[in-house]
């Protein structure tokens, strides 16, 4: 196939005839429960851009959630994928294992920060990965409380609906969910109360305080947080937060997870968010990115926690897919060979300037925030600090017209989210920058 001119074409209204016919199968043979952010049906897809039914083509800043970040068929995922098609699709690890697998796991243990001996096991998706660390973490300590945070996302099974703070719309009508989790604070410098300068010491003062007199530190089996809180609206805790949390856990025999689920493999600057402030999480969950679009997620972490869990305690039918695991293998060639650490902090740089430039014009917008290829927006109601879920659906639907793909999130639907592939161009970013100031202008 010719590859995929990486320029923005519209030749129909967004969306078309051809996606609007499909959109009206979709909605006659697809349960209503799953919703579509833009119902534009995509035909080929690749570097900054996708292609729709009609032949126009949008620039893509969400990359499905954060997991294209090698682009939707990069060259060494397309070539690896293919030649493990063509040998066999699969086995199942756990009957017959093969070296793709072993190998992935090698790679993860590698990649993952601390130099201590690790182990990985192999998923298909982010709520698999932290619904299995969280039996890992019980397996190792014997107790079963497990603490979350405000505003943190983990999965739509039923227990990581429950490690979930969202309400609407994960959780709404599908419990009862599962018992011994416990939500604490989290340090979110723009909404802080006493202000972000107070923020870190705070909140983790706070955390630490709940645990203890409401949960008891020797009934914690594990603390799970997201190093940047992906749903929750792009929030960077406080500096001074995470290493807080980490150390207290340490000293109280608590397994610290970190789901590394949306910000892992190079999103923010780093392969992954917690070396920002050298945290080494004792297990570290990851997905979405990891395959360059195949289903795969892991758990990865410290040999003796990883190895708690007897045997055939951990698996699953299609975990560690051969093709899955092929692909991870050339999305992490790829990650090496083209540097996307560096390219996600140059995309950072190129968005944080332009997008704080748009901030001291339009006082709807209340804080611009972000590290690397994660960037967001939040969205306020001018004088005041009152979330603006408005303006945010507005603008998202202005940038969706002119063929701009975004994101919204937050806990308050008041956060318009950026997640460029990493491969992306600079012309394409720029442009896509342009539509987002000019959506505002109109707003």
């Amino acid at each position: 196939m010719a590859e995929l001119p990486q320029e923005r074409r519209l030749v129909t209204s967004i969306p078309g005839p051809k996606s609007q016919a499909l959109l009206v199968r979709k909605t006659a043979a697809v349960a209503a429960g799953v919703g579509v952010t833009l119902p534009v049906f995509i035909a080929r897809a690749g570097g900054g851009v996708v292609e729709d039914v009609d032949g126009n083509r949008l620039i893509d800043f969400g990359s499905g959630i954060a997991v294209t970040s090698v682009g939707n068929s990069a060259e060494a995922v397309v070539r690896r994928a293919s030649a493990q098609l063509a040998d066999f699709t699969h086995t199942c690890f756990m009957v017959t294992p093969y070296e793709g697998y072993v190998e992935v796991a090698e790679q993860l243990n590698e990649l993952t920060p601390g130099d201590h001996e690790k182990r990985s096991a192999l998923f298909n998706s982010g709520a698999e990965a932290v619904e299995n660390a969280v039996k890992i973490a019980r397996a190792y300590t014997k107790r079963t409380a497990v603490v979350v945070f405000d505003h943190g996302y983990h999965g739509r099974t039923n227990l990581t609906m429950a490690l979930t703070a969202k309400n609407m719309p994960y959780k709404e009508g599908f419990g009862p969910f599962a018992p011994e989790i416990y939500r604490v604070p989290l340090a979110y410098p723009f909404r802080w109360l006493t202000g972000a300068e107070n923020c870190a010491e705070e909140a983790a003062a706070q955390a630490i305080d709940q645990i203890t007199k409401q949960v008891g530190a020797h009934n914690v089996a594990a603390i799970v947080i997201e190093p940047i809180a992906g749903e929750g609206g792009f929030i960077e805790p406080a500096k001074g937060f995470l290493p807080k949390i980490a150390e207290f856990a340490r000293q109280n025999g608590i397994v610290f997870v970190a789901d590394e689920i949306q910000t892992g493999f190079c999103r923010t600057g780093q392969w992954f968010a917690c070396e920002d402030e050298g945290i080494v999480p004792d297990l570290i969950t990851t997905a979405k990115g990891i395959a360059g679009g195949l289903p795969l997620a892991a758990v990865t972490g410290r040999a003796e926690i990883m190895d708690a869990a007897h045997s055939g305690g951990l698996g699953g039918t299609y975990g560690g897919n051969p093709v899955a695991c092929a692909a991870a293998l050339g999305a992490i060639e790829t990650m090496r060979e083209q540097d996307l650490p560096g390219k996600a902090r140059r995309i950072g740089e190129i968005m944080l300037g332009r997008l704080r430039a748009i901030q001291e014009k339009f006082d709807v917008v209340g804080e611009v925030r972000g590290r690397g290829a994660m960037i967001a927006v939040e969205l306020v109601e001018p004088g005041t600090k009152n979330p603006n879920p408005a303006a945010t659906a507005a603008l998202a639907k202005a940038c969706h017209a002119e063929g701009l793909v975004v994101l919204t999130a937050g806990t308050y639907g008041n956060v318009l989210r950026f997640l460029p592939p990493l491969v992306i161009g600079e012309n394409l970013l720029t442009e896509g920058l342009d539509i987002i100031e000019s959506a505002f202008s109109r707003l």
